[in-house]
């Protein structure tokens, strides 16, 4: 454990970006308990409201994030410095991203259908740093074996194969599929290959002059939000909680 810890963590780098990340996750995660909270009229939090102003919390996180990135572009990718930056970063990243949908919309939608954007949000994005910590990234260690560097060469071959795919696939209309083949070889495959949603950039461009391949687009499309858009709703709203009527 330790051995792995220090090639794929320490050595390239790597540990300000799991800071980040796990600063990140934990700091929505709290957010929306505390709100969910105070919603409910539970606990001792409250909203604040300095002369009636009602500060949301991508406010602070916009003020952690500056400071943490500017301490990170000033002080490395090393020492004690760059570990408190990135989870200063990630922290501010959770506040700013758990009010997307209200930066989106210059509405306040928390608990609006229109809020839940920002879950999904969440999670691509904790999806891609993921992405990044457990090897888009596998080059930067040294002293490896000859046996070790062509692994690594391979997996970066595997890597950017797949980006590529899952580039196509956001192309087609579908995010989250992106955002998981990139991750998920075979995801990304099966999203590159199928049809593309009616309204994605891919279909403006190929299926202009294709009736055909837009009819079934728009079918295919149409029966697959009706079997998964109320499962995406109800984890959305597992996580984030109900929208208010």
């Amino acid at each position: 454990m330790g051995a792995w810890w220090y090639r794929n963590i320490l050595e390239p780098g790597k540990l300000p970006l799991l800071l980040a990340l796990s600063a990140f996750v934990v700091t929505f995660a709290v957010t929306r308990v505390i709100t969910r909270m105070i919603r409910a009229g539970k606990g001792p939090f409250r909203n604040v409201t300095p002369g009636g102003l009602h500060v949301h919390h991508a406010v602070p996180g916009v003020v952690l994030m500056t400071v943490g990135g500017f301490t990170a572009i000033a002080g490395g990718r090393t020492g004690w410095g760059s570990c408190i930056a990135a989870v200063l970063f990630g922290m501010g990243t959770g506040l700013v991203l758990d009010e997307f949908a209200l930066i989106l919309h210059l509405s306040d939608v928390y608990w609006s259908k229109e809020g839940t954007i920002s879950i999904e949000v969440v999670i691509m994005t904790s999806a891609l740093a993921a992405l990044l910590l457990c090897g888009f990234l596998p080059l930067g260690v040294d002293g490896l074996t000859p046996d070790e560097e062509h692994d690594r060469l391979t997996a970066v071959g595997t890597v950017v194969v797949n980006l590529l795919l899952a580039v196509v696939a956001l192309f087609k209309g579908k995010p989250r599929m992106a955002v998981l083949g990139a991750i998920v070889p075979l995801i990304a495959l099966v999203a590159a290959l199928r049809l593309a949603r009616p309204v994605s950039p891919w279909a403006r461009r190929f299926y202009r002059g294709r009736p055909r391949a837009r009819a079934r687009a728009l079918k295919r499309a149409y029966h697959h939000d009706l079997r998964w858009s109320g499962l995406r709703r109800r984890v959305d709203y597992l996580i984030g909680g109900a929208p208010s009527r």
